[in-house]
């Protein structure tokens, strides 16, 4: 089966390459890889020492990102890799600060293996939650490079389990030692054979309670805001707008409305601003008027919901009418706002805890909006307590960055 898979990942790069034509996001990843040979030679001398760090995608980075700072500052020496597969996350934080250098990941061939581990030489790799790509595992062991998967998740239905799957499980031999979020990954891995496994919990909580250290102020936003009551929908899709327009447009209460879309393409954008009745305003608008005097105000730009959601007094996260499920609850959760979402968010645990917790809410549609939302309007208390619930989650389920420090500190010190 090893032969198929690899049979099949060359058959990808052939296919990949043809989709570029019609495809901007197959696009950007096909030239991004093509180029990522010449950025590592031209940013790695023989002599650095390099630590990798592996994110699919801008949740994976937003991810691993406090564990990236430990590392940063306990070897300081070392330059740190990181690579993206995807589009939208390397797009997002290919200039970002905390990496010496950042790639897409190449294809998981054989050539590009040997090709990309020759020239960063890894003293460490690090796997962000899940993408296990077998010929880079296998190499990564013959090398005799530590291994490490970080928030780990493994499900029953993953190739592991299959009956083609035994290249897949082989791989696994590669990790050091597997930090995982939960005991149901862990129960899955002893299932494996693997017994160097820690429910370390989700380095998400250590990014999103960092937040708080930081300053999260943003003028035009308490200009906006006014001392009202807001509520801050954030990462909306078209479905979950459409029952919170039908609510804007129809409330008597006082209220501010703040939307940072998901996407946030100019037509999508206008469509949203045309179809509120009350007085709305863009960001990238030049207002003649005080921002104090628009009702809603409609983010269309990236970069600044999180800090956004430290103005909120309840917050609609969205996605959850859409699959995979539910954008990230953890920024709005971590400054103690109440939160509303839609019906899918089976994919994901801290949703799960939240809603039977009691601090976030699920609706089916836009009459379970309405009740959802009249009381948090109309009831301080269960706002009051609906938000203490999740900034509390939150800060229970902070240390699992500390996790992998210890023991790698432990490992380096036998």
């Amino acid at each position: 089966m090893f032969y198929i898979y690899n049979l099949l990942v060359i058959f990808s790069d052939f296919f990949l390459k043809i989709m570029t034509s019609f495809n901007p996001k197959i696009k950007l990843l096909v030239e991004g890889q093509n180029a990522t040979f010449g950025i590592l030679k031209s940013k790695i001398r023989a002599y650095d020492k390099m630590i990798w760090f592996h994110a699919a995608s801008l949740g994976e980075y937003e991810q691993g990102l406090p564990l990236m700072e430990k590392i940063k500052s306990k070897y300081p020496n070392h330059l740190i890799v990181l690579t993206f597969f995807s589009p939208s996350g390397y797009e997002v934080r290919k200039n970002n600060t905390i990496a010496d250098v950042t790639v897409y990941l190449p294809l998981d061939t054989k050539g590009n293996v040997r090709k990309f581990l020759d020239i960063v030489r890894p003293d460490m790799a690090f796997f962000i939650k899940y993408e296990f790509w077998p010929n880079y595992l296998n190499e990564l062991k013959k090398k005799q490079i530590p291994v490490y998967l970080v928030s780990g998740i493994i499900r029953e239905n993953h190739a592991f389990f299959k009956w083609y799957g035994g290249f897949y499980r082989k791989s696994l031999d590669a990790f050091e030692h597997f930090f995982v979020q939960n005991s149901s990954t862990k129960e899955l891995l002893l299932k494996l054979g693997k017994q160097n496994v820690t429910v370390s919990g989700d380095t998400r909580f250590d990014r999103v309670s960092a937040i708080l250290e930081r300053d999260n102020s943003l003028d035009y936003i308490a200009e906006f805001k006014n001392n009202t009551m807001t509520i801050v929908v954030g990462s909306s899709w078209p479905k979950d707008e459409s029952f919170l327009v039908d609510f804007i447009n129809s409330t008597k209460i006082p209220l501010k409305f703040i939307i940072a879309p998901h996407n946030i393409n100019p037509e999508q954008i206008q469509e949203l601003k045309n179809s509120i009745t009350k007085k709305t305003v863009l960001f990238t608008e030049n207002s003649t008027h005080s921002l104090a005097e628009y009702d809603v105000f409609i983010i269309d730009v990236v970069g600044i919901l999180t800090k956004i959601y430290s103005y909120a007094d309840i917050a609609y996260v969205g996605g959850g009418f859409g699959n995979p499920g539910v954008h990230n609850i953890l920024e709005p959760a971590t400054f103690g706002v109440p939160i509303i979402i839609g019906p899918n968010f089976s994919h994901f645990s801290e949703a799960i805890a939240l809603v039977n917790m009691g601090g976030c809410i699920s609706i089916n549609d836009g009459e379970s909006l309405l009740d959802a939302l009249e009381t948090l309007i109309k009831n301080e208390d269960i706002r009051n307590e609906k938000g203490h619930i999740c900034s509390t989650f939150v800060e229970m389920n902070k240390g699992a960055t500390a996790h992998v420090l210890n023991y790698i500190n432990t490992k380096k010190t036998n």
